[in-house]
């Protein structure tokens, strides 16, 4: 594809390609900076999500590898819209040489789309990889009609991944395996709920009831019709994808209306202290995927650091609890830096593409290689899959809560520090 991009960069790029000696060296072997885009959600409702990023961008800046960088960041304000403009902005203003993006498909799919459009390599990360591949198809509805990526590069777990780590979790209570459904009207919600990809079809299979009034809009202010359906469906388990004020406001209505579930399993919402923190007490015993923890055990590629390690470093500098996506946003630079390591010429596209789709290394998260491992055929091109584990939150003496892992059947090599309990009633 010709675009203004691509034409700037290879008219650009024609003295980058040769090292002294006239041999093809690595492109950060060269001497010029390379020019890498990070768009993220530094405010809106998902501005946690983006807490982490300075302390991860400081650290990348100040590596042996993160010299050879320019970082250009931009706020997507948790508008897909938004996160659309900007990176067409880093793109043909900025002139980068690759995109890199985190944190839901609000801001990861436009971003993507981007990039894909214009022929720049993009890595995302922190978005189930359905949402992420699927949504960005021309027609969604239809798989026959889907097609892999030339630059977009997806790394993160799948929702058979966190459908399977939520009934692992569930089983170890006595429930009547009524399960109501908490799903928005967005990417992820939609992903969650469908009736061939989502929870519905796993959850029958299984034998549990779900109970699904349909889908809200974000940032609604009442919950009563989806709690009045979950009472009226004997619900003992809720799960769902929602962003952390509705589940705020969600919680705290159901408390109000007297309807506490033994079990309730949040994505999104809960990952985060301060969200569970924000529910006094009654955050107690609610669960969420833990797809990164200080006690996962992977190391950087950059420094070296465990993940205990860069945990306590941000601990250390912010004087915060850490968050689950410290490991992934510290891991799309460790992928940025590898495979620009890899290529002669990091102003030619193609040759990036190629790098990242060849990757295969260690990381933060864990083992990262795009071979198609446990995906379907489709994915199996533009994915790489992580691991995931579930977690509770409970509360500490003395206030504020300690995810602690209490399931690990999907992923083993992560330790847990517990056993799941019932939400008090």
């Amino acid at each position: 594809m010709l675009t203004r991009r691509n034409l700037l960069k290879s008219s650009a790029a024609t003295g980058l390609t040769l090292a002294a000696g006239g041999l093809a060296a690595p492109a950060l072997a060269q001497g010029a900076r390379i020019k890498v885009g990070y768009v993220t959600p530094e405010s809106g409702p998902l501005a946690a999500f983006a807490e982490a990023d300075r302390f991860i961008l400081d650290g990348f800046a100040g590596s042996e590898a993160g010299a050879n960088f320019e970082v250009i960041v931009k706020d997507s304000q948790s508008n897909p819209n938004r996160a659309a403009e900007v990176a067409q902005d880093l793109i043909v203003n900025d002139g980068i040489d690759m995109m890199l993006v985190a944190s839901t498909p609000e801001t990861t799919n436009p971003v993507a789309t981007t990039c894909e459009n214009e022929g720049i390599p993009c890595i995302s990360t922190v978005a189930p990889w359905q949402p992420w591949f699927i949504g960005q198809q021309g027609n969604p509805g239809d798989p026959g009609s889907w097609q892999p990526f030339n630059y977009a590069y997806h790394f993160f777990w799948g929702l058979e991944d966190v459908i399977a780590v939520f009934t692992n979790m569930w089983g170890q209570l006595s429930t009547n395996k009524s399960v109501g459904g908490l799903f928005p009207n967005d990417g992820d919600g939609n992903a969650w709920g469908d009736p061939v990809v989502g929870f519905p079809p796993v959850l029958a299979a299984q034998g549990y009831t779900l109970t699904d009034p349909g889908r809200y809009q974000n940032l609604t202010d009442d919950f009563s019709a989806q709690i009045n359906a979950f009472k009226a469906g004997n619900v003992e388990i809720v799960t769902g994808v929602v962003i952390p004020p509705d589940f705020t406001t969600f919680w705290t209505q159901a408390k109000q209306q007297g309807f506490t579930p033994k079990a309730a399993s949040i994505g999104k919402a809960i990952l985060f202290p301060q969200a569970v923190e924000a529910l006094g007490d009654t955050g107690h015993n609610l669960s969420s995927e833990v797809w990164w923890s200080p006690s996962h055990p992977f190391a950087s590629s950059l420094t070296g650091q465990s993940a205990g390690d860069l945990a306590g470093g941000f601990t250390a500098a912010t004087g915060r609890q850490w968050t689950q996506p410290i490991g992934f946003v510290h891991a799309l630079f460790e992928v940025a830096a590898n495979v620009m390591g890899r290529v002669s010429d990091a102003g030619d596209p193609d040759a990036v593409a190629e790098a990242i789709a060849a990757t295969r290394m260690d990381t933060i998260v864990g083992p990262l290689s795009w071979d198609g491992a446990g995906l379907p055929p489709f994915a199996a091109r533009n994915v790489a899959k992580t691991p995931l584990v579930g977690g509770q939150w409970r509360l500490r003496d003395g206030g504020g809560y300690d995810l602690v892992i209490v399931d690990n059947t999907t992923a083993p090599m992560v330790p847990t520090g517990g056993v799941m309990e019932e939400i008090p009633a």
